[in-house]
């Protein structure tokens, strides 16, 4: 549903200790469904190559731990190495992408031999955990993917866990109409000449909504509603239009693919000018935190913005 905030008159998860081991082989305790705490095996987590970043209260009957997986090929292992020590561009990158980010735990990745084959990056962001891969130069790679500790096997996911959103569900989408009232005032009073597409609520209970007016933007809200920020979605010059998941280039959804595994699809829009597809972009969710990402009209990755 969208509305234009022209026309309208009258008009909220998780605590997050981040915690890290040296190895794709660490055993840790994991509390099961029921309360009780149950061991993650070696076997396990070298299997998935995960690290424990974090904990989760997404089910009220007890915490679980949060993993990154995919940190390092089988065979391999990881050393802690300062973030002083990280190639400038990790740096670099981590500054531009992800402004405002609380340093965690950096590794290297090192085939059997020895040799550097990457680095393994966590941060906090917002609140929450993100591992990062980059390669041996310092070249991001992509964003790893997050599990619970009972999910670490099979699809990733469960309902009512942390990454319930991965069921295609949008547990998180809010009707435009139902969003709190002075929200909705907010536009009226700033952004009046706003079209309201699709709004979304955070794992932080904080709300983003996004919006057209000669351009794509994401407005985010804190859980009482109060304004945050305004980010103007990449993209080219042209006219906004929704477009499905199914109808974007090929090479848009393998790109998605392999840099953000397990993303959801939130929206995308289609730039045109009179003629011609002049690029798209796509918003999703990774573990949590959700994107923007710019396409040409050959679905070529242009640039992403991190928004919440």
């Amino acid at each position: 549903m969208k509305i234009n905030i022209s026309n309208i008159k009258y008009p909220v998860l998780a605590v997050l200790t981040l915690f890290l081991f040296e190895s794709c082989k660490k055993e840790i305790s994991s509390p099961d469904a029921s309360g009780n705490t149950a061991t993650v095996s070696q076997a396990v987590i070298a299997g998935v190559q995960a690290i424990a970043v974090g904990t989760s209260t997404s089910r009220a009957a007890f915490r679980d731990s949060l993993y990154v997986i995919g940190t390092c090929a089988p065979h391999h292992h990881t050393d802690s190495v300062a973030f002083s020590s990280l190639p400038a561009f990790i740096n670099d990158y981590l500054t531009t992408n992800y402004a405002g980010n609380v340093s965690q735990k950096a590794f290297i990745d090192k085939d059997l031999s020895g040799t550097i084959t990457g680095y393994v990056v966590i941060i906090q962001f917002n609140g929450k955990p993100i591992g990062l891969k980059f390669d041996a130069a310092g070249a991001f790679v992509k964003v790893l993917e997050q599990r619970e500790g009972h999910d670490l096997l099979g699809h990733g996911w469960h309902d009512g866990g942390h990454f319930d959103d991965r069921n295609g569900l949008n547990h998180d989408i809010i009707a435009i109409p139902a969003l709190a009232s002075v929200i909705i005032s907010y536009f009226a009073a700033n952004y009046a000449q706003d079209t309201l597409m699709h709004a979304f609520k955070n794992k932080d209970s904080s709300y983003i909504v996004l919006s057209i007016n000669n351009g794509a933007y994401a407005t985010v809200f804190d859980i009482n509603g109060t304004f945050i920020k305004r980010i103007k979605l990449p993209a080219h010059e042209g006219d906004f239009n929704t477009v499905v998941q199914s109808a974007l280039p090929l090479a848009v959804t393998n790109y998605l693919t392999s840099t953000y595994p397990a993303y959801v699809f939130k929206q995308a829009f289609k730039i045109n000018d009179n003629v011609n597809i002049k690029g798209y972009v796509v918003f999703i969710d990774a573990n949590a935190t959700k994107y923007a990402v710019e396409f040409d009209a050959a679905g070529n990755f242009i640039k992403a913005i991190t928004i919440r």
